[in-house]
């Protein structure tokens, strides 16, 4: 999944680059080298920033979400390889032909001119314009909408969903609902507690008694099981049936409960240790420890990446901006599947029937992906508008040409990306709705209210400011500053053999 998004991006930016310099009248080679001399640096900035987002999962400390992270960026960096090896190939096998096959009724464009034949501006360069000329307005009306998506954030409930949201066809949905209906809620999610008996001052068998005691009067336990010591006598494990189902908040309530009060109250006086597991509190841990590492995480991601972008485009508010605004997107992302999932609003349509907990791994590893997947699009504008403001000097104008350059690229990008997210909305486990849901909204929000919104509004007001940079700190980092087309040998051009033929190169002519 995450190959084929990024895969996408890379490929369609390179190739309208490409075919930009086609319809220049530029030879097939000399169109492939200089796409990639500046579509592929931006690929190769846009891919470390995803690598860094996705390995920053081992900052949380557990080792499923770090392998999967490791596997993720290997995938992401086959992607990049790719696009500068392999996809140049193909554009060199392709020729001229790269055009013969469109879409009818459609004209071919490859890279949209800012300007109509009658000097006007048009299409997406006619948006940025209107944007640029009212940065003030666009600026507050759109932080205003992806804010108010954001706040269901504040409420966010870590957790893990049972069987109880499979359909009703599954036989663990009937089994669920069976045991759920005869023996309690709390039936499919029993809490086990190991006892250690060594070095207590009563037996094992009379520890047990006491801690069996002291949990059945806790209001949160339906049931108490008979407790079972184990064959060398120091050990014993006492299982206990909560009242709530295992995904309630109440539940984890109980867990925590049992740990800092009742549990200790018990063992102060008998000495030894009890631990309390199984499936539920396993799950309960899970999203405890997310949710005390996903701060680290995200600071690390961000710090990371913000020190990225400020080497490659030699600034400083250019990279603090790409950091606020892919937050902004994501936490968008994230209120909208609270509101769905937690707060039940508009839950029916997606075949969710009841409050559920977010998933304790999904806040992570969305945020690893759509932070990488932001910054793609981040780093496509950027790089074009960063070029062409080295070429022309002004800043309004560059945004506008940022802007209408890159806005069908990334637009059709996204668009493919929310079609295959949107679709897993519609399966049957509610985790993959919740994957499906978040990561459809946040790019749908980050393609359309973030970069073609609040990029061009807020760079037009920072104005030259985009581009400061301390010369003390100019001297210390190295210069990899995306220079476009500038520092590029001249243009080869095709010369045509005769009017109305497809183009050869007879000789190359330097311009």
């Amino acid at each position: 999944m995450i190959g084929l998004g990024v895969g996408i991006d890379y490929a369609l930016f390179i190739i309208t680059r490409h075919r930009a310099g086609l319809h220049r009248g530029l030879t097939v080679e000399d169109a492939s080298g200089r796409a990639i001399a500046t579509a592929g640096q931006a690929v190769v900035i846009a891919g470390g920033t995803v690598v860094i987002a996705i390995c920053g999962l081992a900052v949380a400390g557990i080792p499923i979400i770090t392998f999967m992270g490791i596997g993720a960026a290997v995938v992401v960096a086959v992607m990049v390889i790719s696009s500068l090896t392999l996809l140049p190939a193909l554009m060199g096998f392709a020729g001229h032909n790269i055009d013969r096959f469109g879409i009818p009724g459609m004209k071919s464009v490859s890279e949209a001119a800012t300007l109509d034949d009658d000097g006007n501006y048009h299409g997406w360069a006619k948006w940025a314009h209107h944007v640029s000329r009212h940065p003030v307005v666009y600026l507050l009306a759109g932080l205003s909408v992806v804010v108010l998506m954001a706040v269901p954030l504040f409420d966010l409930r870590l957790g893990q969903t049972d069987g109880s949201q499979n359909p009703t066809s599954s036989t663990l949905r009937r089994s669920y609902d069976l045991l759920s209906s005869g023996f309690g809620p709390g039936f499919n999610g029993p809490l086990l507690l190991a006892i250690d008996a060594e070095g207590a001052n009563v037996d094992a068998e009379a520890m047990l008694s006491q801690v069996q005691s002291a949990i059945v009067q806790d209001p949160g336990v339906a049931e108490v099981a008979r407790a079972v010591v184990g064959p060398t006598g120091q050990t014993g494990v006492i299982q206990v049936i909560p009242k709530t189902a295992p995904q309630d908040q109440a539940t984890s309530e109980l867990v925590d409960h049992l740990r800092t009060t009742v549990i200790p109250s018990v063992t102060s006086q008998t000495g030894g240790a009890v631990y309390i597991g199984g499936q539920t509190a396993v799950f309960i841990d899970l999203g405890a420890r997310v949710g005390e590492r996903l701060p680290y995480f995200i600071g690390c991601v961000v710090a990371l990446s913000f020190l990225l972008l400020m080497i490659v485009f030699r600034s400083l508010l250019v990279p603090l901006k790409a950091a606020i605004m892919n937050l902004l997107s994501i936490g968008a992302a994230y209120g909208v599947i609270v509101a769905v999932f937690q707060w039940g609003w508009g839950a029916s349509l997606f075949g969710v029937h009841e409050s559920l907990p977010i998933v304790s791994f999904i806040p992570m590893f969305m945020f690893a992906i759509l932070f990488g997947l932001s910054m793609d699009y981040e780093v496509f504008i950027l790089s074009r508008i960063r070029e062409e403001y080295n070429h022309s000097g002004d800043n309004t104008e560059s945004v506008i040409v940022g802007i209408t350059t890159t806005a069908r690229v990334i637009t059709s990008a996204a668009l493919i990306m929310i079609s295959v997210f949107i679709s897993f909305v519609f399966g049957g486990e509610p985790t993959i709705k919740m994957l499906g849901l978040g990561l459809s909204t946040a790019v749908f929000v980050d393609a359309t209210i973030i970069r073609m919104v609040l990029v061009p509004s807020s760079m037009r007001l920072m104005g030259n400011a985009n581009w400061w940079f301390p010369r003390w700190l100019g001297r210390i980092i190295p210069n990899l500053d995306i220079e476009g087309e500038s520092r590029l040998p001249p243009a080869e051009m095709e010369v045509k053999v005769a009017t109305g033929s497809s183009p050869e190169t007879v000789e190359p002519e330097f311009v």
